[in-house]
C-alpha cells in the first residue's frame, strides 16, 4: 500500500491576521511548500483538511492528482479533530501528519521519518536539538486508535491513552520545530 499524509489546514490563523496558508515564501504559497515537502519526501498521497467554506484558490498543488481535500465540519474543536477527519478519509500506510503551517520541513526529513516508520513499524517522531517536532509517521494499523479518541484530545494524548510508544528519531532539520504563527515567522 502507498503512504499518505494528513495536512491539518482548518485553523483560522488569527495571530497571522488571516490568509496565512496562501502567504508567499519565495514566491510560493505556504501551503504549497508544505505539500511539496511531503510529495518530494516520498509521500504518495496528501489529504488536506480544511474548514467549511475555506478557499485556498491561490494554491497550485491542491488541484494535483495526488492531493485530496476534505472538510472538518467543526474545526473549533482543535487540530486533533482535523487529524481525525483526515485519517478517516485517508487510505495508505504509513500515515504522516504535518500541519499546514510548517513549510520549512525539508523533504529529506519527510523521507527519513517515512522510511523509519516503514522499517520500525512504530510511531516515529522527529527530534531536533532535543525537541520533538513534525512530521509524525505511524502505521495504518493505528488509525482506529486515532479515530476512537475524543476530538478535543491530541495525537500525543491518543497515543498515551492507548499506551503506544513513540520512537524519537534524531534529524538535522530545524524546520521540524518551525511553524508559522505570525508574519515575522515567514522569514527564511
Amino acid at each position: 500500500m502507498s503512504s499518505v499524509a494528513i495536512v491539518p489546514a482548518a485553523g483560522k490563523g488569527e495571530r497571522f491576521g488571516g490568509a496565512k496558508l496562501v502567504a508567499l515564501i519565495d514566491g510560493e504559497a505556504l501551503i504549497d511548500r508544505t505539500i511539496r515537502s511531503l510529495l518530494d519526501g516520498g509521500v504518495d498521497r496528501v489529504v488536506v483538511v480544511m474548514a467549511p467554506g475555506a478557499s485556498l484558490s491561490e494554491s497550485r498543488l491542491l488541484e494535483g492528482r495526488r492531493v485530496q481535500t476534505v472538510v472538518n465540519d467543526d474545526p473549533s474543536r482543535g487540530m486533533f479533530s482535523s487529524i481525525q477527519a483526515g485519517v478517516a478519509a485517508a487510505e495508505g500506510d504509513p500515515v504522516v501528519i504535518l500541519p499546514a503551517d510548517m513549510p520549512f520541513v525539508q523533504s529529506r526529513t519527510v523521507g527519513a521519518v517515512l522510511d523509519a516508520c516503514v522499517r520500525q513499524g512504530r510511531v516515529i517522531v522527529p527530534v531536533y536539538d532535543g525537541r520533538r517536532g513534525h512530521p509524525i509517521a505511524f502505521p495504518a494499523a493505528l488509525k482506529e486508535t486515532v479515530l476512537r479518541a475524543s476530538p478535543d484530545s491530541t495525537l500525543k494524548g491518543a497515543w498515551a491513552s492507548a499506551r503506544i510508544e513513540r520512537v524519537e528519531w534524531p534529524v538535522d532539520d530545524p524546520g521540524v520545530l518551525r511553524d508559522v504563527d505570525t508574519r515575522e515567522d515567514l522569514s527564511l
